[in-house]
């Protein structure tokens, strides 16, 4: 995970590593490729993609005051 600033309001990420990782999980799962502990694997980040836009949504509306 990164955070970078946007107009002074932390906006949290995945990194480019991790992002690569979930395209790579998502094109398996088109694929019909996908095994057990990859579909675990994608659930997980899809979990973490949900966090991290309630942490945005949050910095954001705190930053709005």
């Amino acid at each position: 995970m990164r955070v970078d600033l946007e107009e002074g309001v932390p906006v949290f990420r995945a990194t480019a590593s991790v992002q690569a990782r979930i395209e790579e999980l998502v094109d398996r799962h088109r694929g019909g490729a996908l095994t057990t502990s990859e579909a675990e694997e994608l659930d997980s980040y899809e979990a973490l993609d949900d966090h991290l836009s309630l942490l945005n949504r949050l910095a954001r509306n705190q930053q709005r005051g």
